[in-house]
């Protein structure tokens, strides 16, 4: 596996539309800003694949909290624009 950097875009699948990117690396945990939600820490324990600057989270190894943010990343976008 590929190591985590600061930037790398953020999924729940592989191939889905990115809903973040990795802010921070900490010991345990990375901090993903989420747009339209702000900062989550995530537990490296959620992170299932990096590979190719993604960083593919576990969706369920996330909290009801983080997978509502995630489920809103992308509500504020004109759907018209590709």
């Amino acid at each position: 596996m590929e190591k985590i950097a600061e930037g790398f875009d953020v999924f729940v699948h592989d191939g889905a539309k990115a809903f973040g990117a990795v802010r921070q690396l900490r010991h345990n945990e990375i901090v993903v800003y989420i747009e339209n939600g702000g900062d989550f820490e995530v537990p490296l324990s959620a992170v299932k694949d990096v590979h190719d600057e993604k960083v593919v989270l576990d969706p369920g190894k996330l909290d009801a909290r983080l997978k509502e943010a995630i489920r809103r990343a992308h509500t504020g976008e004109d759907p018209r624009i590709p």
